[in-house]
């Protein structure tokens, strides 16, 4: 497979040099161009036709986030914000990813090569799994902050939703739950993200959605209306039993990598669910979360895997695939009597 072409868009000279050398150095990834700002960046997008690009979110002129919101209007790619590590930041870094950004990378805090190399394997796997992401046109501009009018109340059936995702799906979930009504499924997220970044999301999703949004707690009883994120912390999160059920963190080891584990929550779930739960992988790339959807078979749950992933019928790991666009109909019929 050819080399992916990444376009480096920062108004640092210094940061320009650091990261496209740093992105050099990984196999399989091929700078095309570095640019200093919006204007240059287009050029380059017409020159060179990169595949993913890496953007700035703070720079003169346009901002980061204004060009971003462009691109994703008028020529949707994958893009990989860095952003500085402060809470403006992190409340900028979770926009971005609302907008449509992959992920959001810390900015180095000095301009030197030892603090890009400590996250340089995830971004280049980033990178390379951005071929598959699953970019969405926003028409007329970004979306607004403002909160939608409710949707009406659904006829719940029982069935508890467990969600397994990462940064790029960010997007995703912001429409998922615009689409839920106030008395939604109960609802257990673990959405791998970088650290720093759940409460902003929180707090964004807040002012936005109708239902109930937290952070999970050890022994919070599992109820109809809310939505559960799991901490960012050395635990992970799962379910005790189905109904009356409980949230419960455990202190183990990551799974795939991976800590809170999509496959574990989901694996929970299904025991103690069964028939009763249902399990969604929004993330394209996450070994974690293709366990998880076998483990949810398993146990006899629903599972929904979304269209251009490996998690095929044929391999038995999903019940159903869905499109993006498709997902909340799906969930909201699956959950509703």
């Amino acid at each position: 497979m050819a080399d992916v072409k990444v376009l480096v868009v920062d108004d640092s000279l210094t940061m320009r040099v650091l990261i496209s050398g740093a992105l050099e150095r990984i196999k399989g990834v091929a700078v095309v161009g570095a640019a200093d700002g919006a204007a240059e960046a287009r050029a380059m997008v017409e020159q060179y036709r990169p595949e993913v690009m890496t953007l700035d979110v703070e720079m003169p002129g346009m901002s980061g986030l204004d060009y971003l919101a462009e691109i994703m209007e008028t020529r949707p790619m994958p893009v990989i914000m860095f952003s500085t590590r402060t809470a403006a930041g992190a409340a900028e870094s979770v926009e971005a990813l609302r907008l449509g950004a992959i992920d959001c990378f810390p900015k180095p805090k000095v301009a030197v090569q030892s603090e890009l190399d400590a996250i340089i394997n995830k971004l280049g796997k980033r990178i390379k799994s951005a071929r598959n992401a699953d970019l969405k046109r926003r028409i007329g501009g970004a979306p607004g902050h403002a909160r939608k009018a409710p949707p009406p109340a659904m006829n719940w059936n029982g069935r508890i939703l467990a969600i397994g995702a990462d940064a790029a799906n960010t997007q995703a979930l912001f429409d998922l739950f615009q689409s839920f009504p106030a008395n939604c499924p109960p609802t257990l997220v673990v959405q791998q993200m970088s650290p720093g970044l759940l409460t902003p999301m929180i707090d964004q999703l807040r002012d936005q959605i109708a239902p109930k949004v937290v952070e999970a707690a050890d022994g919070m009883k599992v109820e109809q209306g809310t939505i559960y994120f799991a901490p960012q912390s050395e635990t992970h999160m799962v379910v005790d039993t189905w109904p009356e059920g409980r949230i419960r963190l455990l202190a183990r080891e990551p799974v795939a990598g991976e800590r809170p584990s999509i496959s574990l929550l989901f694996a929970s779930v299904a025991k103690a669910a069964g028939a009763n739960g249902l399990g969604v992988l929004l993330a394209l790339d996450d070994e974690d979360g293709a366990a998880g959807l076998r483990a949810m078979l398993a146990g006899g749950a629903y599972a929904i895997g979304r269209t251009g992933t490996d998690f095929s019928l044929s391999k038995g790991m999903v019940s159903q695939p869905v499109a993006g666009d498709a997902i909340s109909a799906n969930v909201l019929k699956l959950c509703g009597k």
